[in-house]
Order: structure tokens, then C-alpha cells, then sequence
């Protein structure tokens, strides 16, 4: 780990790539997302692999947050001396970062998606760079920033948004990166515009940089349609921002309109001045900086391979009744390879996903495998419609619109697969499609050979 950590570290400021990573160091960007410095340790967000991750000063992975409540964690900022968290969806997600990560609160999105930025107890949201809905018109006086308080909900709103000549691309227009300092103050960039702006804790507009990248600005505008498919054009511009321990903004922003060529520059919080820029390689997806203001870059992947954790008991333990009332508990499928999933009639990828669940699950003999598949449902009469539609063989029990709130998964459809304990193998988020049953199967295979 140490020689490979080793090869993938470069400065900027020294003449070669040094041996071993210098002490000293803050992360800034892991995977283009903003990370958090909390109680000593920088904090990233690792969203292919559904985690949380801590880093120590020489950026040695020490701790890891996963379960449910981390689906796809996008951006992570200290909220006093806990984690908040920007899920994918654009739910906020506070956790305890001591122990294994206890889930204290979280709240839906004030955007349609949202990503946050904390300082103290200030919270301030904008819409996501990371997920952007592009049909979803606003009304021009929109505020393009929202203050939360603590428990995530909207105080006030800040700054306006800029409505582009099309209503339909709003979000898109207005998604960007945020960062937030100690006195309130803002700095937002926008996915799509080439500029950086400081805004006051009241909103008004102190600076704007912009890193000149293209002779004029134009909004995104809608591409002919093909077939029933809608085009966006759109050069993106800002990734994500970062405030150093130096007292600067960093930037990660694009130098080609996809976003496939990355640099980082280095602004002065005062005047909004350019005083470095440090362009990426493919390979350097991790930024850092130490304690001398000295910008280092890794390959994310070296930081923190993915390492597998100690399995944990799935809970809470259900007791739920079928279709025919009956309770039926986890406890009946001990000594089984288990998938629990998660679903609900109005869910279009659970309507996708059910013929694979029922394919998986007569291809698997009894005596190893099971498949209890929990609705979500509310109207129990949409609930019996799908089950009549698909004729599901295994059971189907009935969550009754409560499992959200029990199990804080961040979307449908949602999979666990147990071991023959009850502990959790891993976790499946949305569906992945035929690939992700292949994977799947190989994984149920694997485990239906252990006793």
C-alpha cells in the first residue's frame, strides 16, 4: 500500500514525485467531490462504493461509514462535530462520526436535488452539479441558495437564480458547487457558467471571478430530439469547491466542455484573484494540500482500496405480515442466503427489476436461497394489483409506507443480501439492470457454499 500510495503522489511545487506522502495533509476533492475536515481527520465521500471514508494526515484510509443511509454520498461538510452529508437524491444525512456512524437525522431535499455546504451550525444548500433534473421550469424569483437550519429545514433564501431564455432548464442553469465560511460568507459556482461568485451572509454579491475560458457565456439549449430521447447542450464548467486550511478557495472545475480534463485553481477569498492553477491528469483524482499551502494530487483509487468490512446483523429485524396477514419474521430465514428487497407499486425500476427478482429466484434451489420482498405501499389495493400482475413465488410482505422511515434507504427499489447469520453481504441501490443480476447471482452462489 505504502509504495503504491508513493507512486501516485505528486506536488506541484517540487520537481518529482515524492517517495511517501508528506504529513501535513487536508484532502479537498476526492472523486470530484468536496471533502470535510472533522475532529483531526479529513472526510470524503466514496459514492461507487456506497461510503464514507476517513483519511489521517498522511491521507492513510482509518475509518469507514457505510449502511443504508449512505446509498451514493456526494459532498460531506462538518456541521458542528458531525458529518453532514449530500446523498445522490439530495437528501441531507447527519451523521455521528463516532463508533460505526449513527444515523442522527436527515431531511428531503428544499431543491428538486440538493447539495449542501456547512460551517458551525449554518447550512446553506443549491441545487446539485451531481444530479440535475432538466425538465423542471421555476419561477424567476426563485432564490438560487437556501439557508437551513440544523434540522434541515429552509429558514430563508439567498441571492436569485439566472433564468435562462429556457424556462425547462432552470436546474440545470442553477445547479453548482458551494463552499461556506465561519463569518457566513458563500462562495457558489455554477455547473454551467465560467464564473466563481462570493456572496455575503445576507445574500448580496461581493466578487465574481470568472477563469476565461471561452469568449462569451451561452445557456444550455435543447439539441433536436431523437426519438423520444431529449439532448441538452452544455459546457460544464465548475465541479466543486473547497475551502483550505490556508484561508483559500480552491476550485476543481473543467478545462473541455464534458469535464473530461480537470484543474484546480486556487483563488484569494478577498479579491476573488487566480493565484494558481494546477492542471489534472487522468490518474490524479484526489487533491490535497499540506501545511504549506502546497497542492498534492493522488489517484483516488490507491487511497482506499475497497477493503471488506466486518459484516453487520441487518436491522432492524422485521416482523411483518403477508398478504394474507400472517407475521412472518427474519428469523424464518436463518441458516438461508437471504435477499431482503425493498419495493412499491408506483416504482417504474421495481416494475423492471420484479421478472429478474422472480428469473433469480427459481434458479436458485430452496434448501440455500430465499427472497422476501417487502412493499412500501400505501394503497393496499395497488400493492395487490402489482402482485396479481407479476405473480411473485416468494413472499411478499407488507411494509405499509414505514419502511422508509425504519430502514432510511434514500430510494426504491432497495436490496440487502444476508449471509446465513443475518448479516448484511452488500447492498443494492436502484436497479442496475441485467449485469447487476449476473453480479449477483455469482455473489449468492459464493455465499450458498459456505456453512
Amino acid at each position: 500500500m505504502g509504495r503504491a500510495l508513493g507512486a501516485a503522489l505528486c506536488l506541484w511545487a517540487a520537481p518529482a514525485c515524492r517517495s511517501t506522502a508528506p504529513s501535513g495533509l487536508t484532502l479537498l476533492f476526492y472523486n470530484r467531490s468536496p471533502a470535510a475536515v472533522l475532529g483531526g481527520r479529513s472526510w470524503a465521500p466514496d459514492a461507487g462504493n456506497a461510503r464514507v471514508l476517513a483519511f489521517d494526515e498522511r491521507l492513510h484510509p482509518v475509518k469507514t461509514l457505510s449502511g443504508a443511509a449512505v446509498a451514493m454520498p456526494m459532498a460531506v461538510a462538518a456541521l458542528g462535530n458531525r458529518l453532514l452529508v449530500s446523498e445522490e437524491t439530495g437528501e441531507g444525512v447527519v451523521l455521528d462520526t463516532a463508533g460505526a456512524g449513527t444515523l442522527v437525522r436527515e431531511w428531503p431535499s428544499p431543491f428538486p436535488v440538493a447539495v449542501y455546504a456547512a460551517a458551525g451550525s449554518r447550512i446553506v444548500a443549491t441545487r446539485s452539479p451531481y444530479r440535475v433534473p432538466s425538465l423542471t421550469p421555476e419561477p424567476p424569483d426563485a432564490p438560487l441558495l437556501r439557508v437551513l437550519d440544523t434540522l434541515g429545514r429552509p429558514l430563508e433564501g439567498l441571492a436569485a437564480i439566472h433564468v435562462p431564455a429556457t424556462p425547462f432548464l432552470t436546474q440545470i442553469t442553477n445547479a453548482g458547487a458551494i463552499a461556506i465560511d465561519s463569518g457566513g460568507t458563500v462562495y457558489y459556482a455554477p455547473l454551467v457558467r465560467d464564473e466563481i461568485v462570493k456572496y455575503g451572509a445576507s445574500g448580496e454579491r461581493l466578487w465574481t471571478t470568472t477563469r476565461k475560458l471561452r469568449p462569451s457565456e451561452t445557456d444550455p439549449v435543447y439539441l433536436p430530439a431523437q426519438g423520444r430521447e431529449l439532448r441538452v447542450t452544455e459546457a460544464l464548467v465548475n465541479v466543486a469547491l473547497a475551502l483550505g486550511p490556508d484561508g483559500r478557495l480552491y476550485a476543481l472545475g473543467a478545462e473541455d466542455s464534458a469535464a473530461t480534463q480537470l484543474r484546480v485553481d486556487v483563488l484569494d477569498t478577498a479579491s476573488g484573484a487566480i493565484l494558481v492553477t494546477r492542471r489534472l491528469g487522468a490518474s490524479e483524482t484526489a487533491v490535497a494540500v499540506d501545511g504549506e499551502g502546497r497542492i498534492a494530487t493522488f489517484d483516488a483509487t490507491l487511497l482506499a482500496p475497497r477493503v471488506p468490512s466486518a459484516r453487520q446483523a441487518f436491522a432492524p429485524a422485521f416482523a411483518l405480515p403477508d398478504t394474507t396477514g400472517d407475521t412472518v419474521t427474519l428469523a424464518r430465514f436463518a441458516g438461508k442466503v437471504t435477499l431482503v428487497d425493498f419495493w412499491a407499486s408506483w416504482c417504474d425500476p421495481c416494475r423492471e427489476e420484479f421478472p429478474h427478482m422472480i428469473d433469480l429466484y427459481r434458479q436458485l434451489g430452496r434448501d440455500d436461497f430465499e427472497i422476501v420482498a417487502i412493499s412500501d405501499d400505501v394503497d393496499r389495493g395497488s400493492m395487490l394489483a402489482f402482485i396479481r400482475e407479476f405473480h411473485p413465488p416468494f413472499p411478499v410482505l407488507v411494509g405499509g409506507g414505514r419502511m422508509k422511515q425504519q430502514y432510511h434507504y434514500r430510494g426504491l427499489p432497495y436490496s440487502v443480501l444476508l449471509d446465513r447469520q443475518g448479516r448484511v453481504v452488500e447492498r443494492y441501490f436502484g436497479f442496475g439492470g441485467p449485469e447487476e443480476f449476473r453480479r449477483l447471482r455469482a455473489t449468492i452462489a459464493r455465499e450458498m457454499q459456505v456453512r
